[in-house]
């Protein structure tokens, strides 16, 4: 059997002497792991690092074998970004995330997302922004998606400010204030096209989307919230309260 693809680079380890097996998700094969044949050369190091998007061909006798993948580099942002505290902790978030998806099950909108957000990870006013959103469809591409198109309470569609943290449906500001203490707060840039984003908003659609991951994905299989999204967060609170005032200053 053989296929090509392409596909971002989730992770690596090493294999005997001199190969690796890697690990990437691609764009119609969904994640997917193969053998790299001297993959721990000089040559192929700089390409087979975590955030690099790659061309893949894949072999095997059996499709339900490991197999075997033929790389060829494309975009080599994995060094770049590993040289902020935002891309790199970024990195590692996105990298967990993406292993949450079954194997070889494909999620070409979520691969999409993931393509653009790795392009923007280190960048401190979307990459935050692109990577809530990204955690927001990865719950939908795993069944568990919120609705937020209109209130749970009223069927309102505007002023949506709230969501009910048990059944994940969003909540307008007048039918919620008597539960607001109750309620997570639903950031406004979440339920738009705004790239744009200051720590207090960032802060809620952390806490939110934090909640509902833990609850219907990592909990379910014995995980946790990992440290890597927590320095992210840390790293991309500190990043938006330093753009607001350098905004605030020109």
């Amino acid at each position: 059997m053989e296929w090509q693809d392409r596909g971002l680079i989730i992770g690596v380890r090493k294999h005997g002497e001199s190969s690796i097996i890697l690990e990437v998700l691609t764009r119609a094969h969904g994640r997917h792991m193969g053998l790299v044949r001297g993959g721990r050369s000089r040559a192929m190091q700089p390409i087979l690092q975590a955030g690099n998007s790659v061309d893949l061909t894949w072999r095997a006798r059996l499709e339900e074998h490991l197999g075997t993948f033929i790389v060829e580099g494309d975009r080599l942002r994995a060094a770049h970004l590993m040289r902020s505290a935002l891309g790199l902790h970024g990195l590692h978030h996105l990298a967990g995330l993406l292993r949450l998806l079954p194997e070889r099950d494909p999620h070409t909108e979520l691969w999409r997302i993931a393509e653009i957000l790795a392009d923007q990870l280190d960048d401190p006013t979307l990459g935050p922004v692109l990577m809530l959103r990204f955690e927001l469809a990865l719950l939908a591409g795993l069944g568990f998606g919120l609705d937020l198109s209109e209130c749970a309470l009223s069927g309102a569609t505007k002023d949506l400010v709230y969501v009910s943290p048990k059944s994940g449906r969003a909540v307008a500001r007048s039918a919620g204030e008597p539960w607001r203490d109750r309620l997570l707060r639903l950031p406004a840039f979440l339920l738009s096209e705004e790239h744009e984003a200051d720590s207090n908003q960032l802060a809620d659609a952390f806490r939110l989307l934090e909640h509902f991951l833990t609850r219907d994905v990592l909990a379910p299989r014995g995980l946790a919230i990992s440290a890597s999204r927590a320095a992210f967060q840390t790293a991309a609170e500190n990043g938006s309260t330093r753009t607001a005032a350098a905004i605030a200053s020109t």
